[in-house]
């Protein structure tokens, strides 16, 4: 990858640094604007209990969200103790098992998780548009393809609570 040489790994490479730099910026951009500066990885907390726990309200538990996202209970823990302190989650004992301590979001925090949603969902429709059908499927499928070859080398990455995510 030396010199102006354009190989396909260099292009690939190059491509996916691009993709994540703009992504990364998008992130920042909207969750300073319109999310009360939450951190992303916070916000991928947020959307998952707001998805997985549904309309019920349903408590999840540290080591749920935890198996969810394939991250550490201890990750998990701290972006808890940052969003309770923001007043986006709160923490329940469970009254049978004092030991258990279910998480839900509050009404903020379930305002905070929708306005990810919309903010997530109106830049890729943003972007569909501008690719077309016929690129946007092909980009959707490189990726996921690319996620399970990065996912079968590492064993580790990260699943996301985006809904409709049956291919990845």
């Amino acid at each position: 990858m030396a010199g102006n040489v354009s190989t396909p790994t260099h292009r690939l490479a190059r491509a996916t640094m691009l993709f994540h730099k703009t992504f990364v910026q998008f992130q920042r951009a909207e969750l300073q604007q319109d999310l009360g500066g939450c951190k992303p990885g916070a916000v991928g907390v947020l959307i998952l209990i707001k998805n997985v726990a549904g309309a019920e309200a349903r408590e999840l538990r540290v080591s749920e969200i935890s198996k969810l996202m394939h991250i550490t209970s201890p990750a998990v823990t701290q972006f808890l103790k940052g969003l309770e302190a923001d007043g986006l989650v709160e923490r329940r004992i469970d009254q049978t098992d004092r030991r258990s301590v279910g998480i839900v979001l509050t009404e903020q925090g379930a305002e905070i998780a929708l306005r990810a949603e919309k903010a997530f969902s109106t830049a890729f429709n943003g972007l569909a548009e501008y690719l077309g059908d016929e690129q946007s499927n092909q980009l959707a499928d490189l990726l996921v393809k690319a996620f399970h070859y990065f996912n079968a080398r590492e064993g580790n990455l990260p699943q996301f609570p985006w809904n409709g995510d049956e291919e990845a």
